[in-house]
């Protein structure tokens, strides 16, 4: 109380700008704990993009809470600023309580939509249910995850574009193990063909295609060399590309029929089913 009184003492202006004074204080300083704190957190992140998204995707978890946790501060503190200045006009303080509350719930039934994002979004930050980088499904888009923030979760597509999907849509979750979807393709080994002559066919194609399509297979293609069937009656080549989720008509067209092609060229009689094209997940 002896810590009171010389605020007691000032007239009531005084007193209200004090009050003023001491909300805006705060509000900045909480803004510059925020600031000095991503700061720190992101100087060492090395990356093309601006600080804030560095922040967003190393750190996504004390992100979400930093902005929270400022949010419900600055809110506490202009809360109590008015209502200390309401006590100092001579309004009472069960009135302004009162009516804050009816306006509390009005705005809470027109932000329901509002209040399942931000659910939802912690959900999926704390439960480590998607993380930042991965390859997910997500209300019909696939892409790589960019942001998971409160009320929106950001996907970037296989055209590089930006998808903002409200986190209240988000259902079914379909995460792709690995990132990547893997094709493997065989190829048999027609009986006269040197075995040397169908990998450097097989390899040249394979490179075509990777070559044309990076956008859409990530990394080079993995040749198994010449192998046996289980029951050793003939051989086969097997390749394997990783590919982006849905893209897989790449390999079962465009591969496959250039690989026919150049061997038909060669042995008339190669059969289509001799070039088969599967799907695993090692």
């Amino acid at each position: 109380m002896d810590l009171m009184q010389p605020f007691l003492k000032l007239s009531p202006v005084m007193r209200i700008l004090v009050i003023v004074a001491f909300a805006v204080a705060s509000h900045f300083v909480v803004k510059a704990i925020k600031f000095f704190s991503q700061r720190f957190l992101t100087q060492h992140v090395k990356s093309d993009v601006s600080s804030r998204e560095k922040f967003w995707r190393k750190y996504p978890k004390v992100a979400t809470i930093t902005t929270i946790g400022v949010s419900a501060i600055t809110f506490i503190i202009y809360f109590l600023a008015i209502g200390l200045i309401l006590q100092e006009l001579k309004i009472p303080l069960t009135t302004y309580l009162a009516s804050a509350t009816v306006i509390g719930l009005a705005i809470g039934f027109g932000l329901q939509g509002f209040v399942q994002d931000v659910v939802i979004g912690l959900t999926l930050i704390f439960t480590d249910t998607v993380n930042i980088g991965d390859m997910v499904e997500l209300s019909g888009q696939v892409g790589t995850v960019e942001t998971i923030g409160l009320r929106f979760t950001t996907l970037v597509n296989i055209h590089g574009q930006e998808i903002y999907i409200p986190n209240r849509n988000i259902g079914m979750i379909g995460r792709f193990r690995r990132g990547a979807i893997r094709a493997y393709a065989d190829i048999q080994l027609p009986k006269d063909m040197e075995e040397e002559q169908l990998v450097r066919l097989v390899e040249q194609i394979a490179g075509g295609i990777y070559n044309q399509n990076k956008s859409i297979i990530f990394s080079q293609p993995e040749l198994f060399g010449i192998m046996k069937s289980e029951q050793g009656e003939w051989k086969y080549l097997r390749v394997k590309f990783r590919l982006w989720p849905g893209q897989t008509a790449i390999i079962e067209t465009a591969f496959k029929q250039r690989v026919l092609s150049a061997i038909k060229s060669l042995y008339a009689d190669y059969a289509d089913w001799m070039v088969t094209i599967t799907y695993r997940i090692g």
